[in-house]
């Protein structure tokens, strides 16, 4: 199978996640998922299964102690580095949640971008989502980026990446690709980039 069909299959399965949410089901699917693409990831099979983990132990603990925080705030793990985005009405929410996911095991760094809520109307919110789709689309279709690597994410037209870059030159040619996008305030990166073999 190829790299592409590999990450359109990958892409299909996020969006079928995001439906599934939490349940048993979901997180299983979330597993096997983890699974089937880690070998195609940089990062490699352990850390996939490892950040699988985090990340379905974080769901659980955000839902079981503040529902509200659960809804509000966004997990993507990459190589135990959480990064946390969405709205929170009040600052302390954005500490609770900091504190919550150090509790989880195996977590090695927590990157906070939980913004307060602005009174962001659902026209910001549908924004959010368009640009967050128009990247992940324009990402899986250039050769030249292994989309698997990557993870995306859109808060008030901030765009958050996270991952894993073969070279510098990929890591800016998708940041480029991001700014490139109508709406885009801004873009923010937490990927390391792998050194020459």
């Amino acid at each position: 199978m190829s790299p592409r069909l590999i990450a359109m299959v990958l892409v299909a399965g996020v969006f079928g996640l995001s439906v599934a949410g939490c349940t048993p089901v979901g997180v299983a699917v979330g597993a096997g998922a983890a699974g089937a693409t880690a070998t195609q990831k940089e990062k490699g099979f352990a850390a996939a299964v490892d950040d699988t983990r985090i990340r379905a132990e974080l769901n659980a603990l955000f839902f079981r102690t503040d529902a509200d925080l659960f809804q509000r705030v966004s997990f993507t793990v990459e190589e135990g580095r959480v990064l946390l985005t969405g709205r929170v009405v009040k600052p302390e929410s954005r500490v609770e949640a900091t504190k919550l996911t150090w509790t989880v095991r195996d977590v090695r760094e927590v990157i906070n971008e939980i913004q307060i809520d602005d009174e962001s109307g659902l026209t910001d919110k549908g924004r959010d989502a368009w640009i967050a789709t128009k990247l992940r689309a324009r990402l899986l279709v250039d050769d030249k980026v292994s989309f698997i690597n990557y993870s995306v994410d859109v808060v008030n037209q901030t765009v958050y990446i996270m991952g894993v870059a073969r070279s510098e030159a990929e890591l800016q040619r998708v940041l480029g690709t991001a700014r490139d996008i109508t709406y885009v305030r801004q873009v923010v990166e937490f990927v390391r980039v792998v050194p020459p073999q």
